[in-house]
């Protein structure tokens, strides 16, 4: 075998030699070693016992200048296994040393590929997702060496682990994210990369997709977008059951029925050449890695496996962008308290009157800011509970079923928004026992994405190509938003302070009708009130979302927004927010407001500690500002002349799993709730007359003045 070998590597030496030397040969070094290069994968591999022919060498000779571009891609019996990155002879194979600044920016890309070789002809280095796997050295130089160059026996194993790989499927929701998030930084990079070139195809895509959903995007955002778009549509396709290993263009097809946003993301890079050619080392490795996924394996039956799936995912792909969104997720223990809490109130007869809660046919739940799916995650829960218990576990799969349609999501980000959509897919597939095969037959989502925030009386634009998809999503969005009755809206609406210019038409009103008033403007108190120096605190992402669901649930302001009648509504609002509105003096008319069209307000409050507690006291870690659980009911013919029963409590002082406990157990009908001020314009807090022990102390000291 050592003689085989010396005679494929002798051959390979007095070929590259007579190439270097050549005179008339044009173009760089490495360009030199392509043909002998692949001469001697020829060789190798036949001493591999490798037919002749199943083994190819792709190159992309045409493209060698682009940094997301290797020089070979490499297939086995049709099948990609990796790629190869050829150096000019001298410049070595650790791309760890490389000192050029195109040869750095090109590692720093290319480390995310499963299976990469690199070589300058005289060195051969394996690398799997970044990491060093091995080196081999040849003896002499394939510049001056001729047929007297020779390797050490180790050089065939390290070929034969290069040819022989094959996707492994990850074991873990975490490995998954992992994995994903590598191979959706490469194709963001490839897709950055051709907007430079200025591809034709996603070029005018980004123009569209400014036009639609964020039209201060740059190519740099828009690219992420559009990588997580692709990478999270696969992931998608695979949660349905749907195989990858056809091709990106029959897995968009089968998902057109359920899913056209997703399926769209996916069908540009078929039907657009342009698109397809200049992604293909991602979407190639992409469908070669996540075909393997087995989705019975990730899950094993348990109920929060993928809770921290984009948090994982964003941690790899862009640590950065992770810091700078914050926190995808609610803690479990926060969902499903407040989930609990809307059943109990959705169950009391002396409140709503529905026997069976969230289960019930005709209550709606939303969430505005759907994020990674967990509320309406916690609301599929409650409903397989409520209707095992009382019509027995053989109930479930039905009751599932026609749940999809009364669980609706809006969604700014593409990302998170695909992540809600795995998690649900799996939760289902799990409560209606469906096997992973059977993944086409789970019910379509009401999963879209839009600015809930957005004028739902908008007039639609004409689109093409993916954003015609996301165009549509925002047309269904708005014609719940304008006409559909939600009974529940819960969730974890963002925070941003200064966020003046991001409300929308919450904030700004409609842009066709300028006599109407705004949303907001209801809550923006009187001047002779005298807190008009406090209003700028209205100005935060989380009060135009509590803004939007009491527009949406209670009817508040409806007519004067939209010259539409008012209607009386009845429904719950369930937020946790940050918790400056409940006695900040710029948020007076905002609780008049609330006072006057609920009929019952509770109160948790989240932080008793105050402003900035220590770290393993907050119930979200990144979090300084005091938060609160605010569970706001309206009955229908509420009379607003009468103010809403204000109720509060406060979590114990402590560590985050002292206040996970206590919530736990928490009751809209215990004894553990302190009746708040009935003026109209007072804050949410006890009165200081009777129960004002029972504040904690850092409300006593501080009572009226807490942060906005």
């Amino acid at each position: 075998m050592s003689n085989s070998l010396n005679s494929a590597i002798a051959t390979f030496g007095a070929s590259t030699k007579a190439k270097l030397s050549n005179k008339a040969a044009t173009g760089a070094p490495e360009d030199q070693l392509r043909a002998p290069m692949e001469a001697l994968f020829r060789d190798l591999a036949a001493l591999l016992g490798l037919p002749d022919g199943v083994v190819s060498l792709v190159g992309e000779s045409t493209l060698s200048h682009l940094k997301t571009r290797p020089d070979y891609a490499v297939t086995v019996r049709n099948a990609l296994v990796g790629y190869i990155e050829v150096k000019a002879p001298g410049k070595g194979a650790n791309p760890q040393r490389f000192s050029d600044e195109h040869d750095k920016k090109q590692w720093g890309k290319l480390k995310s590929l499963p299976n990469l070789l690199y070589t300058d002809g005289n060195n051969f280095t394996l690398w799997q997702n970044g990491t060093l796997q091995g080196a081999v050295s040849l003896a002499g130089d394939v510049e001056t060496s001729g047929d007297k160059l020779s390797a050490p026996p180790t050089l065939l194993p390290l070929i034969s682990s290069f040819l022989t790989w094959n996707p492994i499927s990850p074991r873990t929701a975490k490995q998954l994210a992992e994995t994903a998030a590598r191979l959706c930084r490469l194709l963001r990079d490839e897709v950055t990369e051709e907007l430079e070139r200025g591809n034709p195809g996603l070029t005018l895509l980004a123009t569209e997709w400014r036009s639609l959903l964020f039209p201060n995007a740059s190519n740099a955002e828009f690219a992420d977008g559009y990588a997580q778009a692709v990478t999270f549509g696969l992931l998608v396709a695979r949660a349905r059951g749907i195989e990858l290993k056809d091709g990106i263009g029959k897995a968009a097809l089968e998902l057109r029925t359920s899913n056209s946003l997703i399926a769209t993301a996916l069908r540009l890079l078929t039907d657009d050449p342009l698109i397809q050619s200049a992604l293909k080392t991602s979407t190639d490795t992409l469908t070669r890695v996540l075909d393997v996924v087995d989705w019975p394996t990730l899950t094993k039956g348990n109920p929060d496996a993928w809770l921290y799936f984009y948090e994982d995912f964003l941690e790899v792909y862009d640590n950065a962008l992770r810091k700078r969104t914050g926190s995808y997720y609610t803690p479990p223990e926060v969902v499903a308290a407040m989930v609990r809490l809307v059943d109990e109130a959705l169950r009391d007869p002396a409140l709503f009157g529905r026997p069976l809660g969230l289960a019930s046919r005709d209550v709606t739940v939303a969430d505005p800011a759907v994020g990674t799916g967990a509320y309406l995650l916690g609301a599929l829960r409650r409903i397989a509970e409520t209707v095992e218990a009382d019509l027995g576990p053989g109930a479930v799969p039905g009751a599932i079923a026609a749940s999809a349609e009364r669980l609706i999501g809006f969604e700014m980000q593409f990302g998170s928004f695909a992540v809600a959509q795995l998690r649900l897919l799996a939760e289902m597939q799990t409560l209606m026992s469906i096997s992973a095969g059977d993944g086409r037959n789970l019910p379509t989502l009401r999963l879209f994405v839009t600015d809930t925030l957005g004028d739902p009386y908008a007039t639609q634009t004409q689109f093409s190509g993916m954003v015609a998809p996301i165009g549509e999503s925002r047309r269904q969005a708005n014609e719940i938003k304008r006409g559909e009755p939600i009974t529940v809206v819960i969730g974890n609406p963002p925070y941003k302070v200064d966020a003046g210019g991001m409300g929308a038409w919450v904030e700004k009103g409609s842009d066709t009708n300028k006599e109407l008033l705004s949303p907001m403007d209801r809550w923006v108190p009187p001047t002779q009130w005298g807190v008009s120096a406090h209003t700028k605190h209205l100005k935060n992402l989380y009060v135009f979302f509590w803004r939007w669901a009491t527009l949406k649930v209670f009817g508040s302001g409806w007519a004067d927004a939209t010259q539409e009648p008012d209607e009386d509504r009845a429904g719950i609002i369930c937020f946790i927010t940050a918790s400056g509105f409940l006695n900040g003096p710029g948020f007076q008319k905002m609780r008049d407001d609330l006072r006057r069209d609920c009929s019952e307000i509770w109160v948790v409050d989240c932080s008793p500690e105050g402003h900035q507690p220590v770290l393993a006291t907050r119930i979200f870690q990144g979090v300084q500002q005091p938060v609160c659980i605010v569970l706001a009911l309206r009955k229908r013919a509420k009379d607003r002349s009468k103010p809403a029963r204000v109720r509060f409590r406060a979590l114990p002082e402590g560590i985050r799993k002292l206040k996970f406990d206590t919530l736990d157990h928490v009751s809209l009908s215990d004894s553990g709730w302190v009746e708040a001020d009935k003026d109209w314009t007072a804050s949410f807090l006890p009165a200081r007359k009777g129960d004002w022990s029972l504040l904690p102390l850092s409300r006593r000291c501080s009572l009226g003045q807490a942060p906005a």
